[in-house]
C-alpha cells in the first residue's frame, strides 16, 4: 500500500476538517478540453456524464495529483488479512477518517475525497474464491487517490466549480494550501491543453504481451482484428455447464463472460474521445494513474452503488440488453421485445433481490424498496432493461460499509453471489482485472457514487482488453448468449477502428 495509513480510526478525531475554498468558472470550461489540461497533473482522473438521461448523467468531474494513494494488491493465498484489521475498506476507512469536510449545498456531489478503482478481485478480500488461471494485467485490487481538490460540472445548469480543500495541511496552512491548488488548476485551463498521445507510451516497447495472446487465443470471427480467450465452441460449451449449474440447483444465475482483445493503435484517450462522441454513457471515465502500466476506458451505463448527503442508498442494475434498430419500427420492436422478454425479465428480477438483500444488511429496517422495475435505457447502440433499489443507511453505518455489503455488483457476478463467484472462476481461465469492479468517488462528506466497470478497456503494453459477458439463467441458449457478447463489444470495437 502506498501512504501511511495513519493511527485513527473511524470514530477518532480527524486530523484536518473544515469547508473548502470554491471558485465558480464563468464561462465553464467544456469537460473534455478541461481535462486535456489537467492531465499534465499525475494520476488524472475523469468521470464523465458525457449522456444525460432523466435524472442520471447529470454531473462531470476532473480531478488529478492526489495528496495520498491507496495501492492494494493480492500477494498472498488468502488476502483477506492484507492491510488493517477488515481488510482494504478498513484501510481506505482509516486514511479518510484523517480528514473531514462538511458537504457544501448547492455544488454537485464530489467535492474532494477518494477516487479511483476497486478491482473485481477486492471480492477475494471479502470472500475466500479460488484464483483465476491467468492473471496478465495484475491490475491491484484496490488503487485510489486521496484528491483536495476538483473540478466539478452540474451539466443541468450549466455551471462548473473548483472545489479546493488544502488538505493534508492544517489550520491557516491548508487555506493557503486551497487557494495555490485553485491557482494552479486556473493556470493549467488557462494553458494549451496536452496533445492526446503525451505521456506514457502506450504502444509498450516489447510485443511479449502479444506472442501470448496469440499463442493462447483465438479470433472472434465477427470482429476483425479481435481476439478472444475462448474459441466460440469453447464459451458455448462453457455456457452450457453454467446452465448444468443452474439446473442443478447450485444458483439461479452466472455471470459468464469471455475477454476480449484488440491491438492498440490509437492511444487510450483517442479511443475515450470517440466513445464519448460516438457511444455517450452517463457513467463513463478515464483514469491514467499514475506509476502504472494501464490506463482505463470506461463507457459504462450502469450505476453500482450511490450514498447521498442524507445517507440515502440507490444501486441500478442492469439486466437484460438488445441492440438498436436500424430504422425507427426496428428499433421499437427491438425495445419492446426486450420489456417483454420473460427470460430477460427474470434475469433481472433475480439481481434485484440479491442485492435488496444486499443493501438490507446495512440499510434500516423497512426503507429498501424497488424504486424502479423494468425500465427500458435507451443508449446510441444499445437497449437496457434497468431496475433501481433505493434504502437509507442504519445510523452508524457508512458508504464503505455498504460497499463491502454489496461488492462486487450482482448484476456481474449471478446469485447466489459467492456460489456463482466459485462458478465463475471455474468457468473463466483469465483474471477479470478492473472488468465488473467498480470506478468512482468517496467523498470527504462520506457521499459515494461509483460505476460497474462493464463497456470497459484497460490499455496495456500495446493492447486493449475489453471483456464482455451476460447472465446464464434457466432458459438461456448458449448460441444467444454468444451473440449478446459479440452485441456488447461492437460499441468498443466501433471506436477502435
Amino acid at each position: 500500500m502506498a501512504g501511511s495509513a495513519g493511527e485513527s480510526g473511524a470514530g477518532s478525531a480527524p486530523v484536518t476538517s473544515g469547508e473548502p475554498i470554491v471558485r465558480e468558472l464563468d464561462p465553464p470550461p467544456a469537460v473534455w478540453d478541461a481535462f486535456l489540461r489537467l492531465r499534465r497533473l499525475p494520476g488524472a482522473i475523469l468521470l464523465d456524464s458525457a449522456l444525460e438521461l432523466e435524472n442520471l448523467g447529470r454531473f462531470s468531474f476532473v480531478t488529478a495529483d492526489p495528496f495520498e494513494r491507496i495501492r492494494i494488491e493480492t500477494s498472498r493465498d488468502d488476502p483477506r488479512d492484507a492491510g488493517p484489521s477488515g481488510g482494504p475498506f478498513a484501510t481506505l476507512r482509516v486514511i479518510l477518517a484523517r480528514f473531514r469536510a462538511p458537504t457544501v449545498p448547492g455544488l454537485p456531489p464530489f467535492q474532494g475525497g477518494a477516487a479511483g478503482l476497486f478491482s473485481y478481485s477486492l471480492g477475494r478480500h471479502i470472500e475466500r474464491l479460488p484464483r483465476p488461471e491467468r492473471d496478465r494485467l495484475r491490475v491491484p485490487d484496490l488503487l485510489m487517490g486521496i484528491h483536495d481538490w476538483v473540478l466539478a460540472y452540474d451539466h443541468a445548469v450549466r455551471r462548473a466549480w473548483i472545489v479546493s480543500h488544502g488538505f493534508p495541511a492544517s489550520g491557516d496552512d491548508r487555506r493557503r494550501r486551497a487557494r495555490e491548488r485553485i491557482d494552479l488548476v486556473m493556470r493549467l485551463l488557462d494553458g494549451a491543453p496536452l496533445a492526446e498521445d503525451a505521456g506514457r507510451d502506450w504502444r509498450g516497447d516489447d510485443d511479449a504481451l502479444g506472442d501470448e495472446l496469440r499463442r493462447t487465443s483465438w479470433p472472434v470471427g465477427d470482429l476483425p482484428r479481435v481476439l478472444s480467450n475462448f474459441d466460440r465452441p469453447a464459451y458455448l460449451e462453457a455456457v452450457g455447464r453454467a446452465i448444468e449449474y443452474v439446473h442443478a440447483g447450485d444458483v439461479f444465475q452466472v455471470n459468464l463472460s469471455q475477454q476480449l482483445w484488440a491491438p492498440l493503435d490509437a492511444s487510450p484517450l483517442e479511443l475515450h474521445r470517440r466513445l464519448r462522441e460516438r457511444n455517450p454513457t452517463t457513467f463513463a471515465a478515464y483514469f491514467e494513474p499514475a506509476d502504472e502500466s494501464f490506463v482505463l476506458v470506461s463507457a459504462s451505463p450502469e450505476r453500482f452503488l450511490r450514498v447521498d448527503a442524507g445517507g440515502v442508498v440507490e444501486t441500478r442494475p442492469i439486466k437484460g440488453t438488445r441492440p438498436r434498430g436500424t430504422f425507427a419500427e426496428e428499433d421499437r420492436f427491438s425495445r419492446d421485445a426486450l420489456r417483454e422478454s420473460s427470460k430477460d425479465r427474470s434475469e433481472n428480477v433475480m439481481i434485484v433481490d440479491l442485492l435488496r438483500n444486499d443493501l438490507s444488511r446495512v440499510c434500516a429496517p423497512g426503507t429498501v424498496e424497488v424504486s424502479d422495475l423494468f425500465g427500458v435505457e435507451t443508449y446510441p447502440s444499445i437497449h437496457h432493461l434497468v431496475s433501481a433499489v433505493r434504502g437509507r443507511l442504519e445510523p452508524g453505518r457508512d458508504a464503505l460499509d455498504l460497499l463491502a455489503a454489496a461488492f462486487p455488483g450482482g448484476s456481474v457476478t449471478g446469485a447466489p453471489k459467492i456460489r456463482a463467484m466459485e462458478i465463475i472462476a471455474e468457468l473463466e481461465p483469465d483474471a477479470r482485472g478492473a472488468y465488473c469492479g467498480c470506478l468512482g468517488y468517496l467523498g470527504f462528506d462520506g457521499v459515494l457514487d461509483t460505476s460497474i466497470l462493464i463497456r470497459t478497456a484497460t490499455a496495456s503494453r500495446g493492447w486493449l482488453h475489453f471483456p464482455v459477458g451476460g447472465g446464464i439463467v434457466a432458459d438461456s441458449t448458449p448460441e444467444h448468449e454468444y451473440r449478446e457478447t459479440i452485441d456488447k463489444a461492437r460499441g468498443m470495437v466501433w471506436a477502435i477502428d
